[in-house]
């Protein structure tokens, strides 16, 4: 299991607060593209998903309830990890 098969196992888990680096790391594994950046709001973009996914720290985590947005997309369009 790779680091990233293992960060994905543990947030899914949890569903608790992680490190940004971390989440955009597991962002980025499912496809999710950087389209902008607009102060501290990363947008993300996915082929696959009609909506963006609008991210931001806070004191170096990822929020929770963004976290649940995530994984709430990757149910609902069957989005997967890249090898």
């Amino acid at each position: 299991m790779t680091q990233l098969e293992k960060l994905y196992t543990r947030l899914v888990q949890s569903r608790a607060a992680m490190r940004f680096a971390d989440f955009e790391r597991i962002l980025t594994a499912f496809g999710f593209e950087l389209d902008r950046i607009n102060g501290s709001h990363h947008i993300y973009k996915h082929a696959a998903v009609p909506r963006r996914l609008s991210i931001q720290p806070r004191g170096g985590q990822a929020k929770p309830y963004q976290i649940d947005q995530f994984l709430d997309m990757v149910e609902e369009f069957g989005l997967e990890m890249s090898k």
